[in-house]
């Protein structure tokens, strides 16, 4: 069976969306709309999962997290380690997946709260095959921390296996101030998890 048989679908309409650049989206191991997500990928890990489902990795093993940057869902462009020295928080999502609705206003009250002190939301958009649906998204949800656009998940690929790579949609990643992968879930957060997640890190030194 091939990794893109094995990756459930939220519907029939995001199998369709679920793309015609195919090499990337064939490689992705996402599990779509889930309610979480496996650690995985080969190689040693250097992480633990909580009960809470929340995976984190102590300072001084922590990997780096990728180069993430291209074109935002509003045209601009992005590059996620221009953020380096905050702490950011990447979101992957679609416009399609209900998971992302029920957590979008959690993420944008969190990002409201936390701004301030230095701490930067950023989204990774996928599987959406036209941007005005990720904006139309974005609008409707309230949202206001900008978003790269991937719709074939190659920024996903980037993220090495055995690390706190994004697995699922949605997930969210938590970087430290040295642009390192802190924190992780593969599931859709409540505001308490979220501030969970981010809290710690924010209280690094």
């Amino acid at each position: 069976m091939s990794a893109a048989s094995r990756v459930p679908q939220c519907s029939n309409r995001s199998r369709a969306t679920a793309i015609g650049a195919v090499a990337a989206a064939a490689a992705l191991t996402l599990s779509a709309c889930g309610s979480g997500g496996t650690s995985g990928g080969g190689g040693d890990t250097n992480f633990v999962m909580g009960k809470d489902g929340i995976s984190t990795a102590e300072q001084g093993k922590r990997a780096a997290a990728p180069d993430l940057s291209g074109k935002t869902v509003d045209g601009k462009q992005l590059d996620v380690a221009s953020y380096k020295g905050k702490i950011v928080v990447l979101n992957v999502w679609g416009s399609w997946c209900a998971p992302c609705r029920a957590e979008a206003p959690n993420l944008e009250k969190v990002y409201q709260d936390l701004k301030a002190q230095g701490v930067q939301f950023v989204g990774i958009n996928t599987r959406d095959t036209k941007t005005s649906s990720a904006a139309a998204f974005e609008k409707q949800q309230g949202v206001t921390f900008p978003s790269l656009y991937d719709p074939t998940g190659k920024l996903m690929l980037r993220f090495k296996k055995g690390t706190l790579n994004p697995q699922a949609i949605p997930s969210t990643l938590v970087l430290d101030r040295e642009g390192k992968i802190a924190a992780r879930s593969l599931a859709a957060l409540s505001e308490d998890k979220l501030r969970k997640m981010i809290d710690p890190v924010l209280a690094e030194k």
